[in-house]
């Protein structure tokens, strides 16, 4: 999970200048989607986790965080992402 989070991190940041004022295109969201997902079931997996993992945010359903990501501009997108990795590493404690 940490490599597919390096991952995403790296390939955010690497499409953050050239596009921070458009919305991010699909094989990027799918990148995202993919992440989002792995954070997702890793919140729910861990009993110290799983309770404030609440909301859109914490969706088990990938169209969900791809139809979002394609309607966002990248610092968004990273900071959605940011947001869920702060609460895993918070909870894991």
């Amino acid at each position: 999970m940490f490599k597919s989070l390096m991952r995403i991190s790296i390939l955010i940041s690497a499409l953050a200048a050239p596009v921070a004022a458009q919305a991010a295109d699909p094989a990027f969201c799918g990148a995202y989607a993919t992440a989002a997902l792995n954070q997702v079931r890793a919140a729910l997996s861990n009993p110290g986790c799983a309770a404030g993992a609440q909301g859109a945010r914490w969706s088990p359903e990938r169209h969900v965080h791809f139809d979002w990501c394609l309607s966002q501009p990248i610092p968004a997108i990273e900071a959605e992402h940011g947001a869920r990795t702060a609460y895993l590493r918070s909870c894991r404690g």
